[in-house]
């Protein structure tokens, strides 16, 4: 890069590239992730998505596989008390659905959703000891943090606001993940609830920037080396990226997910609670039109998953998208369909020659 550019992230973290493949479960390979670091960036493995002996399987492939740093990523919510009239509640509320699949709304339903970090997952970073162990929805408790830390791990993790940030930084991250509005998959906000004073990516940075003096992370809305480019003029150190990574053949997404995506615009995407429990941004279907996309009546996180996989099994069954979470961020027209290796280098790339060509401007 350029000598003026910030380098702390990639001397922190032995990249090449200031490009980081965001973690999305239930959509990231082993493939991606080993491919985004071939390529000399950051690949990253959406641990919430396994379980304990699943996630040491996947890190010891990795290990077979590559010698690229890598980024194990957890969720750091808090498990909520069991809740049974708020899943009748919201269960009485998808029964139409159910009918109209000929499901019954009273059927038992099975499904715990996303685990937390927690002590067995510690166990499996202790073992094997990845460059970077990233968080999103705030951070575990200190221990846990202190043992991560204690392994040689670089700890990031994802703030939608300037006061999520300094609290990140107030509690020992390395790096901030500076999370715009923008983005697609689950809001990383843990210090409020409210979506209506969420900031957009190219606001957010540079306060963050200004705010901590940490490096940080830029996400949301980028998907070309335009929008790299711009978050490093912003002052981020690199830029996490999410939804173009989503359109690579590595990604692992229902065929209906990708139609979306392929025809997917600006406007396209709304931010939901109804998959999971907690706000997210997916491209608008039949589900979020018809209940929401923000509704009252969705059990808390992770547990409202569990009452709509049925439903969802039997549309996608026919070709339907109705009851699928479409994550998306609002770039998603930015991205290019090709592997993943591919996608990386031509991010850096390309901002490269934007950068290029604003310095002889």
């Amino acid at each position: 890069m350029h000598a003026w550019h910030d380098r702390r992230i990639l001397d922190l973290v032995g990249m090449e590239l200031p490009i980081i493949q965001a973690p999305m479960a239930g959509a990231t390979t082993l493939d991606m992730v080993v491919a985004a670091g071939n390529a000399g960036g950051l690949g990253s493995l959406p641990s919430a998505q396994y379980s304990v002996p699943q996630l040491r399987e996947e890190l010891q492939r990795f290990a077979k596989l590559s010698r690229k740093p890598i980024n194990v990523n957890f969720f750091s919510h808090v498990t909520p008390t069991p809740d049974p009239v708020a899943q009748m509640r919201w269960r009485s509320q998808l029964a139409p659905y159910c009918v109209e699949y000929g499901i019954d709304p009273a059927a038992p339903i099975a499904g715990a959703g996303r685990a937390p970090f927690d002590d067995g997952f510690c166990e499996v970073v202790e073992e094997f000891r990845p460059k970077v162990v990233s968080f999103h929805f705030g951070l575990p408790e200190r221990t846990l943090v202190e043992r991560v830390k204690a392994t040689g791990a670089k700890v990031f993790s994802s703030a939608t606001t300037v006061q999520e940030a300094v609290w990140l930084e107030a509690n020992g991250v390395d790096a901030v993940i500076a999370m715009g509005f923008e983005a697609g998959g689950h809001r990383g906000n843990f210090l409020t609830a409210d979506m209506n004073t969420q900031v957009g990516t190219m606001a957010l940075v540079p306060q963050v920037v200004d705010a901590v003096a940490v490096p940080v992370i830029a996400a949301g809305g980028i998907a070309d080396g335009r929008g790299v480019a711009a978050a490093l003029m912003l002052g981020a150190s690199a830029v996490q990226i999410g939804t173009a990574y989503l359109r690579t053949p590595e990604a692992r997404i229902p065929t209906s997910h990708s139609l979306a995506l392929g025809k997917a615009g600006d406007d396209s995407t709304a931010i939901t609670n109804l998959f999971t429990g907690r706000p997210a941004r997916g491209v608008v279907n039949r589900l979020m039109r018809e209940l929401g996309p923000m509704s009252d009546n969705v059990p808390a996180f992770p547990t409202a998953g569990a009452a709509l996989s049925a439903i969802r099994a039997a549309a996608e069954a026919r070709g339907r998208d109705d009851f699928t979470n479409l994550w998306s961020g609002q770039a998603v027209k930015l991205a290019k369909a090709i592997p993943a290796e591919d996608l990386t280098k031509s991010l850096y790339e390309h901002a490269l020659s934007v950068l290029g060509a604003a310095r002889r401007a």
